[in-house]
């Protein structure tokens, strides 16, 4: 005896694991974003202006030979703080790299500088910390 089996083909995908595996990835990415930029920042007292967008944010770099720069410009200090208190009136974000074998006391008079220049939002950039396993 012979039987007529007609099969027909499954053509639906199962979206099921795709969007678990989607969502799992959404949530990696989230937990993660904000550990790629790490700092310590110094929250100093707030004024009345308005706030730069993120592109315009201002680095100071300290240099291991007691090099300033300014966004990549090279600065003397009297100079720097001449820069900065024209733009105090923005209230803008500046941030501070140093590098580590700069003096202790040369960061802190150039953060003394910064804050004589006017600015009260000064954020400290670190390179984040890694640990190897053996």
């Amino acid at each position: 005896m012979k039987t007529n089996r007609t099969r027909s083909v499954l053509s639906e995908i199962n979206v099921t694991p795709f969007v678990d595996v989607m969502l799992v990835l959404l949530v990696i990415f989230m937990v993660t974003a904000p550990l790629l930029q790490q700092g310590i920042d110094v929250d100093l007292p707030q004024a009345k202006g308005k706030d730069l967008p993120p592109q315009e944010r201002i680095t100071v770099i300290i240099k291991k030979d007691r090099a300033i720069y300014m966004n990549k410009t090279k600065v003397t200090m009297p100079v720097m703080r001449q820069k900065l208190e024209a733009i105090s009136t923005l209230n803008p974000n500046i941030f501070l790299k140093a590098d580590k074998a700069v003096p202790y006391g040369y960061v802190v008079e150039v953060m003394g500088e910064i804050k004589a220049a006017g600015i009260e939002k000064l954020g400290m950039i670190t390179e984040p910390k890694y640990t190897l396993r053996r």
